[in-house]
């Protein structure tokens, strides 16, 4: 056992193994028993391949940045040659891929040992964590509620102690809410920052991105140092970084103008005490001598809030079918209901008459609304508001096996309500966890910055983690297991 493995983060570790004072063998012993012993509560890694990463670190690890740091990849979106790729779906049970995905290739580049994957909703379309493939996943903070998804299983993992970091992936707010509902750190990259191929060209018409959820900071932006970059091929990138991220953590920003609104695009609810969150966050900010305005930013009647909705889900239901479709030749039959839940298949079937226009239609009417947006970021350096309307939802509240379409997913909004519009107009979002309920479960706070800034946005994190710091704040009933 590791005494102060609980106290690390994966720079630190990282630090201790370049330093020859423990060993990349030692952390993976420790993450696979705190697995064993803990997962069975938690639910958080559905995929374990704990002997292939000992092989791995028998044949000799790179000389990266995070040599001998122990690693989830979500189960989703991220391949690794010849290792199961569920989706969390029994239509996806026996996939796995020849070759590792880009952003898998600078996981091991970088020098970390994965390990296992962990779990998400069927397909990553729900905002929380309880596959029918794999049972629900559960928030290490109380076992009753949900982590939120879809990465919830990457988040379970790292607030319950197994690991530090885990990578997460993000089309609607799925790196975002998870790290709001567990007490972790969760920046969603701008569009284009982490390639996506070979597999992949682009998700949800640019709406999904990869990154990591973290304790620290500091272990996010080495993290983003080390995967970002297009690959060749790539239909697009994002501006390239000026400088490391993990060097500007410590730097503290300028003054910033940051604009605070509780406006959301999905037309949800917003709870009492998530928005004390938000307030507190604003103050916090003024007091570290930013420029904090209230706003309430609109589409300018380029498109009403119902459109928006209407478009975004028209991508999603397309983008779901078109991958029914293509695994249904890669079977070579067609996939039947045994083989999906009832909300992933009424998903296909709404893709169905999804025409090429309406297709066509929501990207262009989704570009005017994201073109419009961003005309507003002129205005300010940052934008502060909630993560989700409400505090985590007690396990069963979202049903994928519900049979009203409709009704979920105005359940569901309650989650992605905040988070989905910056996944539309591509820029950078973070989830930093500055407040909890009065019954200790915590509350995530965004802020969403210029798109390709992610410099300004590790800088204020860095501030305000010094200022507030959050990892005493952790679920202590998995400290001690």
């Amino acid at each position: 056992m590791i005494a102060e493995y609980d106290k690390l983060d994966a720079v630190a570790m990282a630090d201790l193994v370049r330093r020859k004072e423990v060993k990349a063998e030692e952390l993976l012993d420790e993450a696979i028993a705190r697995t064993e012993a803990r997962d069975t509560v938690l639910n958080a890694v559905t995929t374990r391949f704990f002997e292939h990463a000992h092989a791995r670190i028998a044949q000799g690890l790179p000389d990266g940045p995070l040599r001998g740091v122990p690693f989830l990849l979500k189960d989703l979106g991220v391949y690794y040659a010849g290792l199961p790729t569920t989706n969390a779906s029994r239509l996806f049970a026996d996939f796995s891929s020849p070759i590792d995905s880009t952003l898998a290739e600078r996981y091991v580049r970088a020098g970390l040992v994965i390990f296992g994957k962990s779990s998400l909703s069927e397909f990553g379309i729900s905002a929380t964590n309880e596959p029918e493939m794999f049972g629900p996943c559960r928030n290490p903070w109380s076992l009753e509620h949900t982590t939120g998804g879809s990465s919830g299983g990457a988040c379970a993992a790292v607030a319950g102690g197994i690991i530090p970091s885990a990578h997460a992936a993000d089309g609607g707010g799925s790196i975002r809410i998870p790290a709001a509902h567990t007490g972790l750190f969760g920046l969603k990259p701008t569009r284009g920052r982490i390639p996506l191929g070979p597999h992949i060209s682009e998700s949800w018409a640019g709406m999904t991105i990869h990154h990591v959820v973290t304790r620290s900071v500091r272990d996010s932006a080495v993290l983003l140092d080390v995967t970002q970059g297009a690959a060749p091929g790539d239909p697009y990138c994002a501006p390239p970084a000026a400088a490391s991220y993990l060097d500007l953590v410590g730097r503290d920003p300028k003054k910033l103008r940051i604009a605070v609104s509780l406006k959301s695009f999905e037309g949800v609810a917003l709870d009492a005490q998530v928005r004390a969150g938000v307030e507190n966050a604003a103050k916090l900010c003024e007091s570290l001598g930013h420029q904090v305005e209230w706003v309430d930013p609109v589409f300018d009647d380029v498109i009403s809030d119902a459109e928006y909705i209407q478009c975004r889900s028209d991508i999603i239901h397309a983008s779901m079918y078109t991958s029914l479709l293509r695994r249904n030749q890669q079977l070579g039959r067609e996939f039947s209901g045994r083989d999906l839940q009832r909300v992933t298949a009424m998903f296909g079937e709404a893709g169905k008459s999804v025409t090429a226009q309406q297709y066509l239609n929501a990207i262009q009417t989704l570009q005017r609304a994201s073109r419009n947006l961003g005309q507003k970021f002129e205005n300010w350096d940052m934008l502060l508001g909630p993560v989700t309307a409400t505090p985590p939802h007690k396990l069963g509240e979202v049903d994928m096996e519900a049979t009203d379409l409709e009704a979920y997913k105005a359940k569901a909004r309650e989650h992605t309500g905040y988070t989905s519009i910056w996944n539309v107009t591509g820029h950078p979002g973070m989830s930093v966890p500055l407040h909890e309920t009065k019954e200790g479960l915590p509350v995530g706070v965004q802020f969403v910055g210029r798109f390709g800034d992610e410099a300004t946005m590790f800088q204020l994190a860095g501030q305000l983690e010094r200022a507030a710091p959050w990892d005493g704040r952790r679920a202590k009933a998995f400290l001690q297991a």
